[in-house]
């Protein structure tokens, strides 16, 4: 793999906002400066560029960040730029986004009987610190009214579906009702495997995480396979140590997508900046 490295410029307007631009097309000269004349010219400034070029592979991709005055550059026209630049090089992909003028993507959380990483992300998201809305939060897992999960939920008008799944229906047609109008789903320690079907029917992306000791111990209790070789750590201390690190990796993958940092990258792998 290639990578091009690109200098920094800080600065920018008085009254800025904060742009993110990806772009996905075939690997020609003059790229980086098009980008950079197009934000330029409408008196934005550019923080940082990333780019990516595989080796051997005609392919072109970048995320930049720039700021810029919406008075002088309005939101419509950004896009109809990026729009321009786009048929240009015939990109594959190219998206703008203004996290402060557009819309916070609408999510639904998928969970189970655990609740360490559904309970992270419903705080973090009271805190301000999750850039999305919680349009509901679907489980498999009944709750009793006077939990701490459910009074939050009603403390914030988030709804709580509860669909008991069996092995010949694992209910996917309520939750693809439920998350009709979502921008992505978050599955946080969902114990259900959504079909072929679910995933075609869908469309869109989804955020899942695995266990912290997955792949290389399977099955619904991986902690229990788990041999101990030192006095550090109890089984207890071990197994809070590993949903520490689910709930950090869940929360960070959430920022990424959101700051268009996660693209998908061939067939089955994906790109990160």
């Amino acid at each position: 793999m290639a990578r091009r490295a690109i200098s920094t410029i800080t600065g920018g307007p008085a009254r800025s906002v904060l742009g993110i631009h990806v772009f996905h097309c075939p690997d020609v000269v003059g790229i980086v400066a098009k980008l950079s004349e197009c934000i330029a010219s409408r008196g934005g400034n550019i923080r940082s560029v990333d780019v990516f070029v595989p080796e051997n592979k005609q392919e072109f991709y970048s995320r930049s960040e720039f700021v810029f005055d919406p008075t002088y550059w309005p939101r419509d026209v950004v896009d109809n730029d990026f729009i321009k630049l786009s048929k240009l090089f015939s990109a594959e992909k190219s998206i703008v986004r203004v996290p402060d003028l557009d819309p916070k993507y609408k999510i639904v959380i998928l969970a189970s009987k655990q609740e360490h990483c559904l309970v992270d992300l419903l705080y973090k998201w009271q805190e301000g610190r999750l850039p999305v809305d919680i349009s509901c939060v679907i489980s498999n897992h009944q709750r009793a009214p006077n939990t701490h999960v459910i009074r939050f939920l009603e403390r914030h008008g988030i709804p709580y579906h509860y669909l008991p799944t069996s092995a010949g229906n694992k209910r996917e047609a309520e939750i693809l009702e439920l998350a009709e109008d979502t921008d992505f789903l978050v599955l946080a320690r969902y114990m259900q495997i959504l079909s072929g079907r679910f995933l075609e029917s869908y469309g869109k992306d989804i955020i899942n995480i695995h266990h912290g000791l997955l792949p290389s111990f399977k099955g619904g209790s991986p902690s229990k396979q788990v041999e101990r070789v030192s006095h550090r750590d109890t089984l207890q201390s071990f197994v809070q140590k590993s949903e520490n690190l689910e709930k950090q990796c869940l929360v960070q993958a959430i920022k990424s997508y959101c700051e268009l940092r996660v693209l998908p990258y061939q067939e089955n792998k994906t790109l990160v900046f």
